[in-house]
């Protein structure tokens, strides 16, 4: 251990200068919060750079004395984000362009979006610059906030007294709003009490996993799937089991025995985008009501459909076995880091008493902010220009890259080549040669894409490209697809 620790500080100095963290347990912010703002910054300001490898969440919790779940958290969260990625058998490291990235705001707005893990290891040192096309998935149409409502919310976020004690279920205020807008918006009906306002998906995942999982606990997965979710959960010493998924979803019949809990994307699959149909749905909460298993629902961008309205989330079918997730990071900015998920009273309650005792809680300010953005009906309209924004920028990308839109290998020109298109924020292109080679191919040509291969525990399925459209207009996803469908 103390081999290790010292390993850890070396490797947390740059240059020779050594990084200075630390968690203040009197501070305002959670610890959690304060470890990944610390190591954010860290990376933006070069101190830490692209390659570096982190210490392990044991040796950091040591150093800093505070909790490895805090610490798990920490890096779970940064995972999520793309500010660093895990390299098997080797440790935790900073992403590729993580450095580069930056924080900067917008004069009188939100602030940009972190950047994201792209699945591939094509952006290397001397690639484009400003002019890159963003294609990469989980980046949120930001620039399209309304600034007076933005400004509006923040405004209201200062006035309120600094919370002596932080409510570790969240507000009652913003409870009380959520449980309005989910019923509006996602068919959820669920009391404030049954509603828990977390730091994000990781941060709810973090939670449920310290509060009901032991070591050895089976979690199903899907296959592809979240590697955020298989990060946490894997963190808390659960014993991960890839479940397979077809283009309808979850496949539900191939579910395996003794698992404590499943995660799942039913509305939008992710990455590969199929909808999990009413009888998979119920044949799910039928097979977890049988076997005793919880079902965690993450909603992370059901607010977007084009083909039909947004499917009701799943927790509606049978709330006693289904805990809901939901998130701003996908409808505001990945900034704001508020959550929120949804289970009956007791779990809620045990969840609350988990997220006391570890300090894990979403700021105040920030939960000010956004219920002034969902009581003052700023949210929902910003999430119908979003769905019509989407919709365009979606039709940019499918005009292209469509049936005929790029040669095939086996199909007739594009067609069946895209997967996931009718929701979300990104749709997968199958591709005829290496994935990896085509998205190197395409950062050298000034377009970044991920790939299917960072999805996959197991041996890689379907080989692809994973096209987000939040972070490129119309005009640009039309000049970069077109790139695209040269070399895929």
């Amino acid at each position: 251990m103390l081999e290790e620790w010292k390993t850890t500080l070396t490797t947390m100095r740059r240059g020779g200068v050594d990084l200075p963290l630390a968690a203040d347990r009197a501070g305002p912010a959670p610890l959690t919060v304060q470890v990944v703002g610390q190591l954010r910054t860290a990376m933006t300001d070069g101190r830490l750079a692209a390659g570096e490898r982190l210490p392990s969440t044991r040796a950091l919790a040591t150093t800093l004395g505070i909790s490895r779940t805090v610490v798990t958290g920490a890096y779970a969260q940064l995972f999520a984000e793309g500010w660093i990625e895990g390299r098997h058998g080797s440790g935790t490291y900073v992403a590729d362009g993580a450095s580069r990235a930056g924080t900067e705001e917008t004069a009188g707005g939100p602030p940009a979006p972190a950047p994201v893990g792209r699945g591939t290891q094509a952006a290397e040192q001397g690639g484009p610059g400003h002019d890159l096309i963003e294609l990469r998935p989980g980046i949120p149409w930001v620039a399209g906030i309304s600034r007076p409502a933005w400004r509006r919310a923040w405004r209201s976020a200062g006035t309120g007294t600094p919370e002596a004690v932080p409510e570790p279920q969240g507000s009652a205020a913003l409870r009380g709003a959520l449980s309005g807008y989910l019923r509006r918006s996602r068919a959820v009906r669920c009391a404030p009490e049954q509603i828990m306002v977390t730091r994000g998906v990781a941060g709810s995942l973090g939670l449920i996993a310290a509060a009901l999982l032991r070591p050895g606990d089976r979690v199903g997965v899907e296959e592809p799937g979240y590697p955020a979710a298989r990060a946490v959960f894997a963190a808390h010493g659960a014993h991960l089991v890839p479940c397979p998924v077809d283009a309808d979803g979850l496949v539900v019949d191939a579910l395996p025995a003794g698992l404590r809990l499943v995660y799942t994307t039913p509305a939008h699959q992710y990455p590969l985008g199929g909808r999990l149909p009413v009888p998979r749905r119920q044949a799910l909460t039928a097979w977890a009501r049988a076997t005793g298993a919880l079902i965690v629902e993450d909603d992370y961008d059901g607010e977007f459909r084009y083909d039909v309205g947004p499917l009701p989330a799943l927790f509606g079918l049978d709330p006693g076995v289904v805990v809901y997730l939901g998130t701003t990071t996908k409808i505001l900015t990945p900034a704001m880091r508020v959550g929120w998920l949804v289970a009956e009273p007791e779990l809620v309650a045990r969840l609350a008493e988990t997220a006391g005792r570890l300090g894990e809680w979403a700021g105040g300010p920030a939960q000010r902010a956004v219920l002034s953005l969902v009581q003052g009906g700023d949210l929902e309209r910003h999430i119908r220009r979003m769905r019509h924004e989407y919709a365009r920028r979606r039709k940019a990308m499918t005009d292209v890259l469509g049936a005929g839109g790029v040669r095939g290998t086996g199909d007739a020109g594009g067609a069946g080549r895209l997967l996931g298109e009718e929701a979300g924020m990104h749709m997968v292109l199958r591709t005829g040669r290496d994935a990896e080679e085509i998205a190197k191919a395409a950062w050298e040509r000034g377009v970044a894409v991920a790939t299917l291969t960072r999805y996959y525990t197991g041996p890689v399925t379907t080989d692809g490209l994973v096209l987000g459209y939040g972070g490129a207009s119309s005009g640009e996803i039309t000049r970069a697809c077109q790139i695209l469908a040269g070399l895929a």
